[in-house]
């Protein structure tokens, strides 16, 4: 049983003041990810953990996939503004004690305490905005969002860099320095959101959520760990493949029988959410690819320092931020959206073709027209399918069909980074193997700057083995991006709703 109160609607000055207090959470978390990238080998260095760098890497990415779809459901039993300041607050604690970390356990399970905030915090940032902005009006606030993107992808690298290069600070103040700015979003969101209460009769669905949770987390493990910590084809591969298969296979009848479900079978019905979930998937696959591998052929090939790789970036952040804006307001006035993932997802096949052709002698000049034509593409496309997921769902779906779409996005991510991150190490290695011989078998290859120290033969021939490598990373990223443009093609478009139904208020 619901009980909700009437609805109401915000006007544009309210819906700024809301969007400060989301969007600076928002970057908060964004940021904590990114500024601990660069200071990762310092800081696992420091604390004796150099055989558990990659649990330190990953904890964060599973624990905020596999969370994502809970945190859309609790928030509709219990209410969007507490559960968005209880996972704000679990971040901040979580940021805290990694800060204060004495060892790698530690800072292991910390950095899965902050990735359970971090998923709450991205997906209820777009079910809030959802709630007091109208399809049709949202696209402009959205673009917003890219901003913050963008914003935080290239300042995080940055201000880590910062952070470990200044004595007097160190690399616990990678996790310190995004307190403040949580604490004030905090007290933002208590002073400016209103939302109507809501009174729910129901019970969780424990059992859909441990499948859903489980089958997720095996799934992660099993994409973050495989290759690095066990061979592909070991039996802990086929153990947690299994399992994963045997968790979701659960999941489905748990979710038909329940009361109040996680994820709604009834979605799965919803053409626009099956295509939007998959086209999120494959942008998930192609995006992180570009974030995580880009870097490292810039520090490599190109020999830049992690600043300057980072301020290499900007042409990307730039597309995306203007793409993302102008795209929002000119669905805002037509109520159209289709067209832009179309071409968005054209763009970023294009873009990573254009990527797979960079060699060593590559001009900054043509990489950043490569990575800016990457980042309009994510910026048309991105967050307008989110959008047509909300418009075409039912109301009573709108929380747990934005975290679904989330969701995959965050999948398909941890897909790209544990398949790009097997291809490149595989190519490396052979390309090595070819090209050096048996000089390879004691090569051990470290930081970029242990790299660029090798012997100025062994280093020449590194640095063509990395350079063919990430060639074919994002040439294997192309296709991923074409799926992705299929399944937008396949989309229905309806024009976006710009009046909300007093029949389903806002929850």
């Amino acid at each position: 049983m619901v009980r909700e109160a009437a609805p109401r609607s915000y006007t544009h000055r309210e819906v700024i003041k809301i969007l400060s207090g989301l969007l600076l959470a928002l970057l908060t978390s964004m940021i904590s990810t990114s500024v601990v990238g660069t200071a990762l080998p310092t800081i696992v260095g420091e604390l004796g953990g150099q055989e558990q760098y990659s649990w330190v890497a990953s904890s964060t990415l599973l624990t905020m996939t596999v969370s994502t779809p809970l945190w859309g459901k609790l928030s509709d039993i219990f209410g969007r503004k507490l559960m968005f300041q209880l996972a704000l607050g679990l971040f901040v604690a979580a940021s805290m004690m990694a800060g204060l970390s004495q060892s790698i356990g530690m800072l292991i399970a910390a950095r899965a305490a902050q990735g359970l905030g971090s998923g709450g915090l991205s997906a209820l940032v777009q079910v809030i905005l959802g709630d007091v902005v109208e399809p049709r009006e949202r696209g402009r606030y959205l673009g917003y969002t890219g901003a913050v993107f963008g914003v935080a992808t290239v300042a995080g690298p940055l201000l880590g860099g910062f952070i470990v290069d200044t004595g007097w600070l160190g690399w616990r103040w990678c996790f310190y320095v995004c307190v403040p700015l949580a604490v004030v979003a905090f007290v933002v969101i208590q002073k400016v959101l209103r939302l109507p209460r809501v009174r729910r009769d129901t019970k969780i669905d424990w059992w859909g959520a441990t499948t859903l949770t489980g089958g997720a987390a095996t799934l992660m493990l099993l994409l973050s760990l495989g290759g690095h910590e066990f061979d592909w084809g070991s039996p802990w591969t086929y153990g947690l493949g299994t399992l994963s298969l045997v968790l979701f296979a659960l999941a489905i009848p748990a979710e038909r029988r329940a009361a109040d479900p996680i994820l709604p079978p009834r979605l799965f019905r919803d053409r626009t959410f099956v295509l939007a979930s998959l086209a999120s998937l494959l942008v998930g696959i192609a995006m992180f690819g570009v974030m995580i591998y880009l870097p490292q052929y810039l520090q490599i090939v190109k020999r830049l320092s992690p600043t300057d790789s980072g301020l290499m970036t900007l042409p990307m952040v730039i597309g995306m931020f203007v793409a993302s804006i102008t795209s929002g307001r000119i669905v805002t006035r037509t109520g159209r959206w289709k067209a832009f993932p179309v071409v968005g997802m054209t763009l970023v096949t294009v873009g990573m073709w254009l990527l797979s052709r960079l060699e060593v002698g590559s001009s900054s000049v043509v990489i950043g027209v490569d990575i800016a034509i990457v980042g309009v593409g994510l910026g048309l496309g991105m967050y307008m399918l989110l959008l047509a997921t909300q418009n075409s769902v039912e109301r009573r779906d709108m929380a747990v069909s934005t975290s679904g779409v989330t969701f995959f996005r965050s999948l398909g991510g941890a897909v790209g980074v544990a398949a790009f991150g097997a291809i490149l190490s595989n190519r490396v290695r052979d390309e090595l193997a070819t090209m050096l011989d048996a000089r390879s078998a004691g090569l051990a290859l470290g930081t970029p700057d242990a790299i660029h120290h090798l012997p100025p033969q062994v280093q020449d021939v590194v640095i063509q083995a990395f350079s063919s490598a990430t060639r074919t990373v994002f040439l294997v990223g192309a296709p991923a991006a074409a799926l992705g443009l299929v399944a937008v093609l396949c989309l229905r478009e309806a024009v976006l709703r710009s009046a909300r139904s007093t029949a389903e208020p806002p929850q």
